[in-house]
């Protein structure tokens, strides 16, 4: 008897190489089915994520051109909103990186509504606070309009509003970065100051106007500099950087090499600055295991609010801990010895960096996406840091807030392994759960390396439900930590969480973590207790943990 065709049809039981009917999926990168994400979501993607790398599935040109166009359809529906949204993730420190903000403001400084760029430019201040990034803005804002009087009014007033110390602060830190300097933008925005006043005699000094015996009324800071550069001896510029709290780009080139300096400099180093040259103060003898320097490195990076304070991501922290402990770094020649200390003091910094979680205390299993998928292109440019790395520090992160947690991996089925119900029809082998068994007790870096070294098969986003009802396990919330680049299984993750459900009786929450500024994901839109956010957003773990606990 001929089966029945119609038996093949199925809200409930979909392959995820078909869209569920009715769902109005779309095709994802792989080839499987997802939600398309809307363009709001994209954009905070986009702001915390970037597009460093590209993806397995997709090239960092295309993620880079499906961004920006989601930058300008929500410029086009709501300038005042997308603007806010970029001030938010900004000002909360949200973003590790700062191009796509950066891009992102100068693009609504180019919108066709004069209220909107009025708001990008008077954010100007708020998102671009170094010299650094007013560079990068300058760089960006060309890509999308000319130097209008609005524009030149807008960057004349980033110097001019500054208090004049501050100011020179920014012009001697950052005197050119991306192909522009102070003279060039101050040329281009023609600011006017009082004459002869500290801020006229700082945007001098910036241009290579001021005379050389630095007039009364220029601040302090450009006066040391001008000492500095002309010290004779490391124990000379030792003393002119404690008693005027010069920064280190002040400092004489040939004396950076110097113990003693860099002795004098780490009390007012600022915290970015620190994570940042530790390997350079460990390879020229600054940290030795035992002495003052590493105990007081070792102070400064455990100072929670500090931390807090300076803005510096996870990512960085984590970043730094990453190539501190290989001993070398991915670009240049420069070697040392890693420090337990100090490594220490990094692992302890990445979890002080997310400010206070309050836990859910609901049972969670943490399901990694370790595909191949994954351990292509970087977060945030970061390099060495997959989304598959950087998932791990982000399950690590749940492992110390929530007291009831199970984890898994994605991985080919082999010995230890939960097997698949059915066979990979693409590829013919038997995707699988591993369990991990990872515990709030190791230390980061140890998390990581034991995901780095996990066999990967097709990634298939179901198995975390279908392996907690085959084991009895008792799971509140699943969190799947992912790129949604995926197509392997014979259901939809969102059909077997539903499955699971009605099999337990237990109203389960799906938590998706998104690791790539793509437009998808596997978490259904209309379901409720499902939710979508994006990876190392600093807000996201007390997002997550207030929807397990059902508090939003």
């Amino acid at each position: 008897m001929p089966s029945n065709p119609l038996r093949r049809f199925s809200t409930r039981l979909t392959a995820q190489t078909d869209p569920i009917p009715g769902s109005h999926q779309e095709a994802n990168s792989a080839g499987g089915y997802a939600w398309a994400v809307d363009d709001w979501t994209r954009l905070r993607r986009f702001l915390i994520l970037g597009v460093d790398g590209g993806s397995y599935y997709a090239t960092e040109r295309t993620l880079v051109k499906e961004n920006a166009e989601t930058v300008l359809r929500c410029i086009a529906v709501d300038g005042a909103r997308t603007v806010a949204e970029i001030v938010a993730v900004s000002e909360a420190g949200r973003n590790p990186k700062q191009q796509p903000v950066v891009f992102a403001l100068a693009a609504c400084c180019a919108s066709d509504d004069a209220e909107v760029r009025r708001l990008a430019l008077d954010a100007l201040p708020l998102v671009c606070r170094t010299g650094t990034q007013l560079f990068l803005f300058a760089g960006f804002v060309e890509q999308f309009r000319g130097w209008g009087r609005g524009l030149r009014r807008a960057v004349a007033q980033w110097y001019t509003h500054r208090d004049p110390d501050a100011l020179a602060y920014q012009l001697l830190k950052y005197q050119q970065r991306e192909g522009w300097s102070h003279r060039d933008l101050l040329r281009l925005s023609k600011p006017a100051p009082e004459r002869d006043g500290p801020t006229d005699l700082a945007l001098r000094w910036a241009v290579g106007k001021l005379d050389d015996d630095s007039p009364e009324g220029t601040p302090r800071l450009l006066r040391a500099h001008r000492l500095a550069q002309a010290a004779t001896s490391p124990t000379e510029t030792a003393r002119l950087i404690e008693a005027e709290r010069l920064p280190w780009e002040a400092v004489p080139a040939d004396h950076l090499a110097s113990p003693e300096v860099w002795n004098a400099l780490l009390p007012g180093l600022p915290f970015g600055a620190l994570v940042r040259n530790l390997a350079r103060m460990t390879s020229n003898g600054t940290l030795v295991p035992g002495n003052g320097a590493v105990d007081a490195v070792v102070r400064r990076l455990g100072d929670g609010e500090q931390l807090r304070r300076a803005r510096l991501h996870p990512i960085q922290v984590l970043s730094a801990l990453l190539t501190y402990r290989a001993g070398q770094g991915a670009r240049g020649k420069l070697t040392w010895d890693p420090i337990t200390a100090v490594i220490d003091a990094l692992d302890r910094a990445f979890y002080d960096s997310f400010s206070v979680v309050e836990p859910a205390g609901t049972r969670h299993l943490l399901a990694l996406d370790v595909s191949g998928s994954m351990g292509a292109g970087t977060v945030a440019g970061v390099p060495g840091l997959s989304p598959r790395v950087a998932s791990a520090a982000m399950a690590a992160l749940a492992l110390a807030t929530e007291p009831k947690v199970e984890t898994v991996a994605f991985t080919s089925a082999g010995r230890g392994a939960w097997q698949s119900p059915s066979k990979n029809k693409r590829f013919k082998v038997v995707d699988g759960i591993a369990p991990l068994g990872l515990s709030s007790r190791q230390r980061l870096d140890d998390i990581v390396k034991t995901v780095s070294g996990l066999p990967f098969g097709g990634t298939d986003c179901a198995l975390p439900m279908l392996y907690a009802l085959d084991r009895n396990i008792d799971i509140d919330t699943f969190v799947i930590y992912t790129d949604s680049e995926t197509w392997a299984g014979d259901i939809h993750p969102s059909q077997a969480l539903r499955r699971y459900r009605e099999r337990t009786g237990i109203a389960a929450r799906l938590i998706v973590v998104g690791m790539v500024s793509n437009g998808f994901s596997i978490a259904d839109p209309n379901d409720p207790g499902m939710l979508d956010v994006v990876g190392f957003d600093t807000a996201a773990p007390q997002v997550m943990a207030d929807f397990a606990a059902g508090r939003v």
